[in-house]
């Protein structure tokens, strides 16, 4: 009697096929199985059954689940007396999905990763049970639904779990090495590996950042260097002197790139596109006198040198970069302002041309400041009965929709 209640390979197959189908991990989420359930008091026809793709390429032959279920040792279905319906024993309810069971199924489920890209469902499925008990085996997917070589799985127990991930002849798939840990592990381990990443990707964003800063400055400096020997300071009791004037005064003698100078001031500076103690000595020599005077106002005047020469470049250079950037703003559709006239406001004045080189944000010298979802056990097609039928190609793992697990794991 007890060889005619030995499975064969095949019974083997289907009653663990039909027995996921009800298991606790899958009946939940399949609403095509629970609403075909609500039909008839929890009875679903064999040939409603029949249906179901992964089950179909085991057998077409109802005969065969039903002997497959009868010598299930499970006790989770039972046979209809007709033979033609089958439905989970009224006396193995679903478990809640309470936050403890969740926390309980996490603590008995593991992650391995090392699989052959091209690994099925069957191959792991008869690896897996040869290891001990295995309720759910979770292929998951990439982007692309392709097998990423990893799965989770779900164990019998917590302490079955923690024995698995110690066990050596889990290290190893067909040759491949393999990593085992507890779902609970990898978790916290992807967690770490993220929080590292942006670590890396915050310090990295700082080190190009200071890069481009001293890129800059190193540019900012060499422009104030091709400049030395070009800033006039000139002051004096200047009345109603206009930068006009000044331009009037050189015009003849060298070419003015830049006036720092509000009408009514005591003081200014002029950057030449060239040398400014010979645009001075010729300005002199053009007035016959040994002052050079402006509108009749005797004005003061020098070539700056030295680190006042330089603060001065990086007073205008930072000048230039405000007027480029209003002048930008101005062509994007901004305001114009209350058009006072060209410079009457502010202190800007481009003589003879555009300042080059200076675009972008005002430039701070440094020396200014002081300071998923693989497959899962079970179909990968819905049954041509319908379409609502919730796929275990969809995932099975019980913490949350498999779109929401794919955003969770990296690899």
């Amino acid at each position: 009697m007890a060889e005619e209640q030995e499975n064969s390979p095949l019974e083997k197959k289907v009653a663990e096929q039909i027995e996921y189908y009800f298991g606790d991990h899958n009946l939940p989420r399949d609403r095509f199985l629970k609403e075909q359930m609500q039909l008839d008091d929890g009875w679903v026809t064999l040939e409603t059954m029949l249906k179901f793709n992964r089950l179909k390429t085991l057998t077409t032959d109802a005969t065969v689940i039903v002997e497959s279920l009868r010598k299930s040792k499970t006790g989770l279905l039972e046979i209809s007396e007709d033979q033609t319906k089958i439905r989970r024993c009224l006396s193995r309810p679903l478990p809640e999905h309470s936050d403890e069971y969740r926390d309980a199924l996490k603590h008995r489920s593991i992650y391995m990763k090392g699989f052959p890209l091209d690994t099925t469902l069957d191959e792991l499925k008869e690896w897996l049970y040869s290891k001990g008990v295995v309720e759910n085996i979770h292929m998951r997917k990439g982007p692309q639904k392709t097998f990423k070589g990893s799965i989770f799985a779900v164990m019998g127990s917590e302490d079955a779990a923690k024995a698995f991930v110690m066990r050596d002849d889990v290290k190893q798939f067909k040759g491949n090495d393999m990593i085992v840990l507890m779902k609970d592990d990898y978790f916290t381990k992807k967690a770490e590996e993220k929080k590292q990443c942006r670590v890396q990707a915050k310090a990295k964003a700082k080190s190009e950042k200071e890069e481009q800063q001293r890129q800059a400055e190193e540019e900012e400096m060499k422009a104030l260097e091709d400049q030395r020997g070009c800033v006039l300071k000139f002051s004096g009791d200047l009345g109603q002197t206009s930068r006009e004037d000044f331009h009037k005064l050189f015009s003849e003698h060298a070419q003015i790139k830049w006036i720092d100078f509000i009408r009514g001031a005591k003081e200014g500076t002029i950057l030449f596109r060239s040398n400014a103690k010979e645009a001075l000595q010729k300005a002199l020599e053009a007035s016959g006198g040994e002052e050079l005077m402006v509108k009749d106002q005797v004005v003061h005047w020098e070539v700056l040198e030295g680190d006042e020469e330089l603060e001065m470049l990086k007073k205008i250079i930072e000048s230039q970069q405000e007027s480029l950037n209003k002048n930008k703003f101005r062509g994007k559709g901004g305001h114009r302002g209350r058009g006072r006239g060209r410079g009457r406001g502010g202190r800007r004045d481009r003589g003879g041309g555009e300042p080059q080189q200076f675009q972008g944000k005002k430039t701070k010298f440094s020396s200014d400041d002081d300071d998923d979802d693989g497959g899962a056990e079970g179909d990968e097609a819905e049954p041509a009965a319908s379409k609502k039928r919730v796929l275990e190609s969809n995932g099975t793992d019980t913490e949350g929709p498999a779109s929401k697990l794919a955003k969770e794991d990296a690899s």
